[in-house]
C-alpha cells in the first residue's frame, strides 16, 4: 500500500506491544492516533513523536471515544490501518476452582468485552471510515490488523475467560476477511506467545515457572519491536489476508 499522507490508529498504543507499534508505523510515514485508556501515556508518546502522532484518550467499547479516535485520523489523513491491540483480562480461575468454586461471570464477561468486543466495536467504525477512501491502485483501502494470543489456540489451566476471548479474536479473521474484501480491506490476526512488555518483564519475579521454558527458538520472551515488525510485514504486503499468524518461537504449552 502507499502510506504516505495515510493515517493509523493503534489501540493500546501506549502500551508495550502497542508503543513499538505506533513508532514502526510512524516510521512508515504514516500519522498515528495512540488510542489508549491512560491518556496521559498516550499524550506523552504523541508529544515524543512529535508532528504526525496524536495522543486520544478512551476506551474501545465507548462509541464515543472510538468516533474521537478517528476524526483525530482523519484529521492527519485519509485511515489506511488499524492495529487493535487493546485487550488484557480481569482475574483468571479455572472454570470450577480446586475449591469447587465456580468462575465468576463478571470477570469472564468483562475480560471478553476488553478483548473480543472491543476489537469489533473498533473495526466495524474505522473499516465504516476506510471504505469511504479512494482505492489504491490494487483496489486496497485499509487493513486490520488484530491481536489475539496463543492462549486463543492452547490456553492453560486458568485461562479459560482469556482464551474464549483471544480465539474470538481468531474466529473474526477470516470472516472478517470476507466481509470487507468488496471495500479492498485486508483482514489478519497476530498471535503473540510470550514477550517481553514491561507487563511481563515486572511479573517475572512473581512467577513460579520460567516464561521461556518450553519456547524453542530463539529461547527467550519476544520483543515488542518483533511485534511491530510482524504489523509492518502484515500492512506492506498486499497478498496476506484472512491470515492468523503465531509469533511465538515455536512455543508449545504443555498440559499441567
Amino acid at each position: 500500500m502507499n502510506l504516505q499522507g495515510r493515517s493509523a490508529i493503534v489501540t493500546g498504543g501506549a502500551g508495550g506491544l502497542g508503543s513499538a507499534t505506533v513508532r514502526r508505523l510512524n516510521g512508515l510515514g504514516l500519522g498515528v492516533v495512540v488510542f489508549d485508556l491512560d491518556a496521559d501515556r498516550a499524550g506523552e508518546l504523541a508529544k515524543e513523536l512529535g508532528e504526525g502522532v496524536v495522543g486520544v484518550g478512551g476506551t474501545t467499547t465507548d462509541d464515543a471515544d472510538v468516533a474521537t479516535a478517528i476524526d483525530a485520523a482523519c484529521s492527519l489523513g485519509p485511515i489506511a490501518v488499524l492495529i487493535n491491540v487493546a485487550g488484557g483480562g480481569v482475574g483468571g480461575g479455572r472454570t470450577v476452582g480446586r475449591d469447587g468454586t465456580p468462575h465468576a461471570m463478571d470477570s469472564f464477561v468483562k475480560t471478553l468485552e476488553m478483548n473480543a468486543t472491543g476489537t469489533f466495536n473498533m473495526s466495524r467504525y474505522v473499516c465504516a471510515a476506510m471504505g469511504a477512501a479512494e482505492p489504491d491502485d490494487d483496489g486496497q483501502r485499509g487493513v486490520v490488523v488484530n491481536t489475539a494470543s496463543i492462549a486463543g489456540m492452547e490456553g492453560q489451566s486458568g485461562q479459560v475467560a482469556y482464551g474464549a476471548a483471544k480465539a474470538a479474536i481468531l474466529g473474526m479473521t477470516l470472516p472478517m476477511a470476507r466481509d470487507l474484501a468488496p471495500m479492498g480491506i485486508r483482514v489478519c490476526a497476530i498471535a503473540p506467545g510470550t514477550m517481553g512488555t514491561p507487563v511481563m518483564l515486572g511479573a517475572l519475579p512473581h512467577l513460579k515457572k520460567d516464561p521461556t521454558e518450553n519456547i524453542v527458538f530463539p529461547k527467550r520472551m519476544g520483543h515488542p519491536e518483533e511485534f511491530a515488525l510482524l504489523v509492518e510485514s502484515i500492512v506492506i504486503n498486499p497478498y496476506l489476508n484472512g491470515e492468523n499468524i503465531r509469533l511465538d518461537g515455536a512455543l508449545r504449552f504443555n498440559i499441567n
